[in-house]
């Protein structure tokens, strides 16, 4: 992934104040969400970027699961006794914890996954959102091809701004794909409850959906797991889940989060720190996309047709919806 050469300028001019030391390897720790970093989904993708960065980058990674949100102030605060040099929050709902901490320790650096705090970000500290909505554009799309009943369905975990770009996304390119195409939505209002997972899918199985993606973390094992045992087609979120159930994950919409967790310890490697400011990755940094393996399971003239759709989408021609606002603004444009 490469920035702009403009942003990349400004990098510099901003990270005057935070320099690093060269004669010690960065100590680099982030704090999980809730789900865990075994979650299958968006904690271990983190995660996995930070093991990237402790074998090509030569960091040394850490980190403290959370169990729950109670968790996230003491385990910031562990890590900062570690004496690391960057500290991680995953996920929006750090957000408050990581902005006391920022305030606390005004020379500690930290970044945030999936939240910005606008004009009023620290500056010590870089927030880090994607264009969800860009890949699970592509993900409707093709499960309302694939789909054989004309119906398919959305299982979110929470409604909240950040899953929204992952519903109104899919949705917008389920109809888009076929306007008569029927979108089942739920929320499991939890990022954990697998059990409730599999019954929300199962419900919607019942209701002649027959492909069913999740934006929801470790609640998206027990919709996986529904689709497994039902024979229907599933698709996955943030890391490509066809290991899950290889025969029914047709494809994910991949927010990579490993990869921006890997580019800002990148930059910071090389004296970089973007703090006061929110980096935004989409498809055209190749940080949000469909698995790899989605050519396993999906026709190749399919595939052709949404090759052609991502560079329709890089170059602005398709605005993909984030919102309920967007998605409605975007529904009147199909025929």
């Amino acid at each position: 992934m490469k920035l702009q050469s403009v942003i990349f300028c400004l990098a510099m001019l901003l990270s005057s104040t935070f320099a690093i030391s060269a004669e010690k390897p960065l100590r680099i720790g982030m704090v999980t969400d809730v789900g865990g970093v075994n979650d299958q989904s968006f904690n271990q993708s983190a995660w996995e970027g930070l093991q990237k960065a402790k074998k090509e980058l030569a960091v040394k990674a850490s980190y403290q699961e959370s169990k729950q949100d109670a968790d996230y102030p003491a385990n910031l605060e562990t890590l900062y006794d570690a004496g690391n040099d960057l500290i991680w929050g995953i996920g929006f709902k750090m957000a408050d914890a990581i902005l006391k901490a920022a305030k606390q320790n005004p020379k500690q650096k930290y970044a945030i996954i999936d939240y910005s705090f606008g004009d009023k970000t620290p500056p010590n500290v870089v927030g880090v959102m994607f264009k969800a909505e860009e890949g699970a554009f592509l993900a409707g799309y093709i499960a309302a091809k694939m789909s054989k009943t004309g119906s398919v369905g959305f299982i979110g975990g929470m409604s909240v701004p950040i899953i929204h770009a992952f519903q109104y996304g899919f949705k917008a390119g389920a109809k888009f794909a076929n306007p008569k195409i029927n979108v089942l939505e739920q929320y499991s209002e939890s990022f954990t409850d697998a059990a409730k997972g599999k019954a929300i899918a199962n419900q919607m199985i019942s209701k002649n959906a027959d492909v069913v993606f999740h934006a929801a973390g470790a609640v998206g094992d027990g919709v996986i797991e529904a689709a497994k045992e039902k024979n229907k087609m599933a698709v996955g979120v943030d890391r490509d889940q066809n290991y899950l159930a290889p025969k029914n994950v047709i494809t994910s919409s991949m927010k990579r989060v490993d990869s921006a967790i890997f580019e800002v310890t990148s930059q910071l490697k090389k004296g970089v720190f973007l703090g006061g400011t929110t980096q935004n990755f989409g498809l055209k940094d190749g940080a949000v996309d469909i698995a790899p393996t989605t050519s396993k399971m999906v026709p190749t003239s399919l595939l052709t047709e949404v090759t052609a759709l991502k560079k329709k989408i890089a170059d602005g021609k398709i605005k993909v919806p984030s919102s309920e606002a967007g998605y409605t603004a975007f529904a009147k444009t199909l025929k």
